[in-house]
């Protein structure tokens, strides 16, 4: 996702470092790019005027064009009004009362199913809380399926209402229910439509008044762009919506409606819907969604992955090893299978300072993706010594992991020349480590 407003907000910041001083004419150049930079990502045209003009008003400023390195204060006030216009502060989600009533709304086919699934995962574990969730769309067929089903893959109770087809009866058993048996968090997945009507909306309006929630949060599918934020406008205004669900977001979209839905609806972006998995929803952070539409990356997001995934005593041993140079196919096998464990290829190295821009056009392939799970089978299919002591990798070794992983020798020679590769690179940043400490000791 907005992969062309990073290229072109990129060319942007590079042209102006090229610049030795800043004057009203390099600023209003660059202002232009940045107005067709977000046009063209389907911003909203009222969101992307207003956008311009505060950049060019600080831009102009004393601070900037007086500045010993103008084009980085520039680079930090696009930074700055970004965030600004992405919600600001991180929005936390209150859960008070017995039961918080957490009510998803959004037209049909926008994801609100899988999310109250991935909503109800993520306050189980991050959260510890104990949510139930309950299927309330009685217009589209499976729906109510779907949601046990997804309930079931993430171990939280759900409350199966086939055979009840009033949402209203859905509402006020759904709440006796939660309250006898003590869930602090109850997940209610509404109906949604092809399109807004005024049924619809009374329908919410009433299962608004009987459940009293504390949170009423519109679910967009980002793809939908400027429709996402049409639709979210006009939730608003019957429901007040209190926040907003952005689904897709790993998607290809142009991601005008990440830029947009706040500044027009006046509501926080509170979750980020990327990816299938039912892990695939994160808290939405303003600062690094903003670092990585600039290239700047989201280390913090890319370290709290890590850590999830990431064996402390693991991590020890391999720092251990790093130091010493003595990192092998072993060591190599675990990080592969760290790195899976942590989402898709793509979404990882986006979060990565400057790899974001690396990314070969249209990101990583399921071919490139592929290519990792076949280095860890082969990696898999070499004996301990083998994966310690790889110069032991003769012709006649590399037939037979080669037939044991169902890869080929020329993938086996492919994995050794990267992990040759990587060696190296360890190794000379090992002596960048050693000479620098011994600067700081003053040896």
């Amino acid at each position: 996702m907005l992969e062309a407003l990073q290229e072109r907000l990129g060319r942007v910041t590079k042209t102006l470092r090229g610049e030795g001083h800043l004057t009203e004419y390099h600023i209003d150049t660059a202002m232009r790019e940045i107005r067709l930079a977000l046009l063209e990502a389907d911003v909203a045209v009222e969101v992307v005027t207003n956008f311009v003009a505060r950049v060019r008003e600080r831009a102009l400023g004393g601070e900037v064009l007086t500045s010993v390195t103008p084009a980085q204060m520039v680079t930090k006030i696009v930074h700055d009004e970004l965030i600004e216009l992405l919600g600001g502060a991180t929005t936390e989600l209150e859960f008070k009362g017995r039961p918080a009533v957490v009510m998803l709304v959004g037209l049909q086919g926008s994801g609100k199913t899988t999310t109250a699934a991935k909503m109800a995962k993520w306050i189980k574990d991050k959260k510890n809380l104990f949510p139930l969730l309950v299927p309330a769309d009685t217009s589209r067929p499976a729906a109510r399926e779907q949601l046990l089903v997804l309930g079931e893959q993430a171990k939280i109770p759900t409350v199966d209402t086939r055979d009840m087809d009033d949402p209203e009866a859905i509402a006020k058993r759904a709440l006796r229910e939660a309250s006898i048996k003590g869930y602090q968090v109850l997940i209610f997945d509404t109906a949604g439509r092809l399109h807004i009507d005024d049924e619809l909306m009374d329908q919410l309006e009433r299962l608004k008044e009987i459940l009293k929630p504390k949170q009423i949060l519109f679910v967009a599918d980002s793809m939908t762009g400027q429709d996402a934020v049409r639709s979210a406008r006009a939730y608003h205004e019957r429901l007040d919506i209190t926040g907003v669900v952005l689904t897709k977001l790993d998607g290809d979209a142009r991601g005008g409606a990440a830029l947009s839905v706040r500044e027009v609806v006046g509501r926080p972006i509170v979750f980020a819907g990327v990816g299938e998995r039912l892990e695939g929803l994160e808290q939405f952070h303003p600062d690094r969604m903003a670092g990585r539409i600039l290239g700047l990356g989201d280390v913090a997001s890319l370290v709290e992955k890590a850590q999830e995934v990431v064996d402390d005593k693991k991590a020890a041993r391999l720092e251990a090893k790093l130091r010493k140079n003595k990192f092998d196919l072993e060591d190599l096998r675990d990080q592969l299978s760290s790195l899976k464990k942590m989402g898709p290829l793509g979404q990882v190295m986006e979060m990565m300072p400057g790899m974001g821009n690396m990314l070969p056009k249209g990101g990583v392939t399921e071919g490139q993706e592929r290519q990792l799970k076949r280095f860890e089978s082969c990696i898999d299919s070499m004996t301990p010594r083998e994966r310690r002591h790889p110069q032991l990798l003769n012709g006649s070794r590399k037939r037979r992991i080669a037939k044991g992983s169902g890869t080929s020798v020329e993938e086996i020679n492919r994995l050794l020349r990267q992990y040759g590769q990587m060696r190296k690179l360890m190794k000379r940043l090992g002596k960048a480590d050693a000479k620098a400490l011994k600067r700081q000791l003053g040896m």
